[in-house]
């Protein structure tokens, strides 16, 4: 049964069956952000935001007079089928969430994904959504490369 901050984590000793309490990581979720989910709030997006694209995905942004930001993901079926479409989506989830406070607050982004983003692994989703929030100069700061010295974001 799930409760706010526990858990059941099953467990298995000596072939049985044992469930124990386990704490939430909470590492594990978007601290900044929440989802974008009403068809309205996609329409005010698309209509009133500005927008932005790749080779992957196009972005679209708008100012939430809100503290968090809320992301929307759009996969169309001619992407692919509920897998491949499932597996896109959290793969820009985790990208965002993991470079999440290096967005800035109170914006509505909407990530529309491509047809040639059939194929995209975990790097080229994360490289493609720091870039486009490069372009949209919603980026607080500059990413460090592993090496450490700074990225542009810009090729």
């Amino acid at each position: 049964m799930w409760s706010f901050f526990y858990h059941r984590k099953a467990t298995l000793f000596y072939g049985y069956l044992k469930c124990k309490d386990v704490p939430y990581e909470e590492d594990y979720f978007m601290k900044f952000s929440e989802s974008l989910k009403k068809n309205s709030y996609f329409q005010n997006v698309y209509k009133n935001g500005k927008s932005y694209a790749n080779r992957y995905f196009v972005m679209y942004v708008l100012e939430n007079n809100l503290a968090v930001n809320r992301l929307g993901i759009s996969v169309s079926k001619k992407v692919g089928n509920s897998v491949i479409r499932h597996h896109i989506t959290r793969l820009i989830r985790e990208a965002y969430r993991l470079h999440e406070e290096t967005f800035n607050s109170g914006l509505d982004i909407v990530i529309i994904v491509r047809v040639s983003a059939k194929n995209v692994t975990y790097r080229e989703t994360e490289r493609a959504i720091l870039r486009l929030g490069n372009l949209h100069q919603i980026l607080k700061k500059e990413i460090e490369c592993k090496n450490g010295t700074a990225q542009s974001c810009s090729d």
